[in-house]
């Protein structure tokens, strides 16, 4: 699924983007750009926005749109996840959190100049982005958001 979400609901972005969904983050002035970004590119609108939902074709249903009820981040990606159905998780890290773009391995060697020496010594799995060149391993900052996600998953 690929989703564009609203400056309101702008922690669902990190959230979506773990587990492996295409989230772009709108945050422009004009809605109307949001809407028709939504409907060009196929995505599921995600808001808090009343006025945006109301829209001709939001509401009547050429825009996929969903209404996010809660203002607390860990209660929207639950609504989004059981609302969506996203229990499964094949693409689970497989973003960018920033940017985005696809994840891609790399060895140990070919991050050895972007990654702090402890980190080098003691990881042998990362994942770089090709785009804006973050480099991703399997820490304990790693770890909790995976516990974080299967929390959010199971529930």
């Amino acid at each position: 699924m690929k989703f564009i979400v609203d400056h309101n609901v702008g922690k669902l972005v990190k959230w979506l983007r773990m587990l492996g969904h295409d989230t772009v983050f709108f945050t422009g002035e004009d809605d109307w750009v949001m809407v028709i970004t939504a409907l060009r590119e196929d995505r599921i609108l995600l808001t808090k926005d009343t006025g945006v939902i109301k829209r001709g074709i939001v509401a009547g249903g050429r825009v996929k749109a969903l209404f996010i009820e809660s203002n607390d981040s860990h209660e929207q990606i639950q609504q989004v996840v059981e609302t969506l159905e996203l229990n499964s998780h094949p693409g689970l890290f497989s973003r960018c959190l920033e940017c985005n773009t696809l994840l891609e391995e790399r060895t140990q060697e070919q991050v050895k100049d972007c990654v702090p020496p402890h980190v080098f010594r003691i990881q042998v799995e990362y994942k770089e982005c090709p785009s804006c060149g973050r480099v991703y391993w399997k820490g304990t900052h790693w770890q909790a958001m995976n516990e974080k996600i299967m929390e959010i998953i199971e529930s």
